[in-house]
């Protein structure tokens, strides 16, 4: 199928600049242009498996550990925290990177989670987090016996 542009290709491109100088306004001004520790993805994760237990890495550079908030219901952690930043009185905030306020991040493992047993460490900015899978949820051997009357 051949397409037909009334202007040419060129107004494909005039609107491509159009949309790029829009968005680039919009992360100029604010240096971000929506609330990042409302995404899915704050704080960035590690997760992996390890023996009996789950590992999570959470990067959360200038956070302090009494705005850190941990749960755990079943086979679910929840991260939640706060981040705050008051710009100093009198100055002009020229850029703004740095996202503030609150989150929760929620993360589904594969199994259930020891809850009593869950350690957590804060270190250099990185929360560690040693979630012990439930005793229900770890593979048991289980002894073949040979059945009455079988020879």
């Amino acid at each position: 199928m051949l397409m037909r542009f009334p202007n040419g290709p060129h107004a494909l491109h005039r609107l491509r600049d159009e949309i790029d100088r829009l968005f680039s306004d919009v992360f100029d001004r604010t240096g971000t242009p929506f609330d990042l520790l409302s995404g899915p993805t704050f704080p960035p994760l590690n997760v992996w498996e390890e023996n009996d237990n789950y590992k999570v890495e959470a990067e959360l550079p200038g956070m302090r550990l009494e705005d850190l908030e941990l749960t755990v219901t079943g086979a679910q952690l929840t991260i939640r925290g706060r981040r705050e930043w008051k710009s100093p009185e009198g100055v002009t905030v020229h850029r703004r990177e740095r996202v503030t306020g609150e989150f929760d991040r929620i993360l589904q493992l594969p199994t259930e989670i020891d809850a009593e047993h869950v350690q957590a460490a804060f270190k250099d900015g990185v929360l560690t987090i040693t979630l012990p899978k439930a005793p229900t949820a770890r593979p048991r051997r289980i002894e073949v016996k040979s059945a009455p009357g079988a020879e």
